[in-house]
């Protein structure tokens, strides 16, 4: 496991993107587009894959065609994330997506925060009260524990967001 690193958290995921100034992901560095791809290491973490940030990155950048700027595309997260989590499903609308990650173990989030498209992950923190982990969700919320609607009322403040939620954690067999 990746430890002491202020990129990642004591357990293993990725919470500080700005300091990915050293991983290139399209055509820039990663503090200014890997959301995507950090979201879908950590939410692979989340799940108990044994999977490594830059093997993500690197096939993630692959998959996208044309070699300019940008953040991730969906139409290269979907994919990505069916290869390696094919229980995932999609839910778009801001009112629609967070009930449904409300009711999941963890997922991903895009959104809008400002004006800037943004990916991040959450996972279900206690099975006995609603909250969940957020990552990398800006500056001053990097690993933070928010119930769903709360989070949602502070970040969504556009229609445009899309859960990608895992319901369980694998091979559990139990909602949480």
């Amino acid at each position: 496991m990746i430890i002491n690193d202020r990129k990642f958290s004591d357990d293993g995921y990725i919470i500080d993107q700005d300091l990915f100034t050293d991983c290139y992901y399209r055509t820039c560095t990663s503090d200014y587009n890997g959301c995507g791809w950090i979201a879908a290491y950590n939410l692979r973490h989340a799940l108990g894959q044994d999977v490594y940030y830059d093997d993500v990155r690197d096939e993630m950048d692959r998959m996208h065609e044309e070699r300019v700027p940008g953040p991730t595309l969906m139409r290269v997260m979907r994919p990505y994330l069916a290869k390696y989590i094919p229980e995932v499903r999609e839910t778009v609308g801001k009112d629609e997506a967070t009930k449904k990650a409300a009711e999941s173990y963890a997922g991903i989030f895009r959104y809008t925060e400002g004006d800037v498209p943004h990916f991040i992950t959450f996972v279900r923190a206690d099975t006995e009260a609603p909250l969940y982990r957020f990552f990398n969700v800006n500056d001053d919320i990097i690993d933070d524990i928010f119930e769903m609607h709360s989070f949602a009322k502070e970040h969504f403040l556009k229609n445009s967001v899309i859960a990608l939620t895992v319901d369980r954690f694998p091979g559990s067999g139990q909602p949480f």
